[in-house]
């Protein structure tokens, strides 16, 4: 899979999922590893720490924005597909998103400050 930016559907989608409790998950398995670290991440605008719900609010607010989505192949599980968001954190820090849909669901796998050089 070449890596591109995401339809208006999967945005719509990703959007709705993200907003709801009932609707999220970030549960680490061996089949689908997370790195979903929100209480490690700065506020890009207050420099405070992300609560597990501030940090889904704030996923759902960049989408519901326009940030840029990128659909990524995953390693795990095979043949499925991430959606990387990057976005500017606080200071310094550069902040990655990555989330995939399931049935029904949205499964946040990686909110943390990004280890790639810039």
């Amino acid at each position: 899979m070449s890596d591109a930016e995401v339809s208006n559907d999967v945005r719509g989608q990703l959007l709705q999922l993200c907003r709801s409790r009932r609707t999220r998950t970030a549960v680490f398995t061996r089949a689908r590893p997370t790195h979903w670290a929100p209480g490690e991440v700065r506020h890009p605008d207050t420099g405070e720490a992300f609560t597990q719900d501030g940090a889904w609010e704030f996923v759902a607010a960049q989408i519901a924005g326009g940030v840029a989505i990128e659909a990524i192949a995953l390693d795990k599980p095979p043949g499925k597909t991430g959606y990387v968001i990057k976005l500017q954190g606080f200071e310094n820090d550069s902040i990655y998103i990555k989330l995939q849909l399931g049935s029904g669901v949205v499964v946040g796998r990686s909110f943390h400050v990004s280890t790639q050089s810039k």
